[in-house]
């Protein structure tokens, strides 16, 4: 099935959430990273202006800006109002507000366009559609992350879920991923089943995080090769 924009709603965070997020140490961040289902976050952007390296894979990036631009403005409306509609989910201690909330989203997903304009030949943003193969070869990064895409989806399927994991764990060692919640802010339908059929081949744990905004999103699940 072919990747469609008017089916996305882009949704970016910061590198500051990121931080949280991922409890990313000093030392982290200057691994080589890998950041499946970035979107429009400006993770990226802000650890290149940091000289750090990040490589982002999304489906998202085959489109211009210009066109992300307008699926942003399309949409945020609509995100905030629901967010606005269910306030009572989320936890309004970092971000005192929805308004608040807009404002951070907006700046970062702005910050990402102006990056992903300039990035020469796409050498940082990726177009790929997991769990499809990459073109990376195996142990190519030294960490990979997850932001609101694995586990969040569990309407794709233990099968997605798994072979992807599957393919990030052959191009770098570790994979963090925030949150472990579904779109319904519940454990994902087939979380104990994947636990369990990773378990033999990779060391799993769930660490807490200092970073909850969905109530009861505050825990990464690690993933880490055994070799």
């Amino acid at each position: 099935m072919a990747f469609e924009l008017n089916n996305v709603v882009p949704w970016g965070r910061t590198f500051t959430e990121y931080q949280q997020m991922f409890n990313l140490s000093a030392n982290d961040v200057t691994k080589k990273i890998v950041s499946i289902g970035d979107g429009p976050a400006s993770f990226n952007a802000e650890m290149h202006a940091m000289g750090k390296q990040v490589t982002s894979i999304d489906p998202l990036y085959q489109f211009s800006t210009d066109d992300i631009r307008k699926r942003i403005d399309e949409t945020c409306v609509e995100v905030i109002g629901q967010v606005r509609a269910n306030a009572d989910k989320f936890v309004w201690n970092n971000i005192k507000d929805v308004e608040e909330l807009q404002e951070i989203r907006m700046t970062a997903m702005n910050h990402f366009l102006r990056d992903f304009d300039q990035d020469c030949f796409r050498q940082r943003y990726i177009k790929h559609a997991m769990p499809a193969k990459t073109s990376f070869a195996d142990n190519a990064f030294e960490l990979g992350l997850s932001s609101h895409f694995l586990l969040l989806y569990d309407n794709l399927g233990l099968k997605f879920h798994t072979e992807a994991i599957r393919e990030i764990m052959r191009i770098c060692p570790e994979l963090r991923i925030f949150p472990i919640l579904n779109l319904n802010a519940g454990a994902p339908v087939f979380f104990d089943e994947l636990l369990e059929v990773l378990g033999s081949d990779f060391n799993i744990d769930i660490q807490k995080v200092d970073y909850e905004f969905q109530k009861g999103g505050n825990q990464m699940l690690v993933i880490k090769s055994k070799t």
